[in-house]
Formats: C-alpha cells, sequence, structure tokens
C-alpha cells in the first residue's frame, strides 16, 4: 500500500522548489510507524527530536501542577540544531 498519495504536500516546495525545514517529516514518521527507525533517522534526522518536542508541549498543556514552559524553550532550541544539521548533511552530503 503507498502512503505517498495520503501525504501533504510541503506547499514551501511546491511554492519555492526546494526542500524546508520539515520536508521529509512524514515519510520519516511512517518509516517510524513501520519500526524502521535507522531509515526514519536518515530521512529525517530531526524525527526523533521533534517526537520528544511534541511530548513537551503536550505535557506543558496537559500537565498545569509543572511548570514545562523552560524545558519546553530548551527543547525547541535543541530541536532547532538538529533541523538545520539535518538540512545541512542532507542536501551537502547526500
Amino acid at each position: 500500500m503507498s502512503l505517498e498519495r495520503y501525504m501533504i504536500p510541503c506547499l514551501f516546495k511546491t511554492i519555492f522548489g526546494f526542500d524546508c525545514l520539515g520536508c521529509g517529516f512524514q515519510r520519516s514518521l511512517f518509516l517510524l510507524f513501520q519500526g524502521e527507525f535507522l531509515a526514519a533517522f536518515k530521512m529525517y534526522p530531526a524525527i526523533f527530536s521533534c517526537l520528544l518536542f511534541f511530548v513537551f508541549i503536550t505535557l506543558h498543556f496537559l500537565d498545569k501542577s509543572k511548570n514545562y514552559k523552560k524545558l519546553v524553550w530548551k527543547m525547541a532550541v535543541v530541536n532547532l540544531i538538529f533541523m538545520i544539521g539535518g538540512y545541512y548533511f542532507k542536501h551537502f552530503y547526500f
């Protein structure tokens, strides 16, 4: 079954003609659901940091007993570093 036809196209890539920092996330997520952890990482190196970032954002909104604001910001910076590093690696080394 080809999941490609169900994926949302990248508006940035459609307009400007080159990948954005998030291009590859959907395919990587589907690879992750299939148990292909290394292939998911190679497709989009920031997949694990993105998912961890989403977990911290969810905790921030659901668990009001603790303040996750600093942790969310720190994770956002780490995630951005992984996204930029993965983008650079993917486009200049492959």
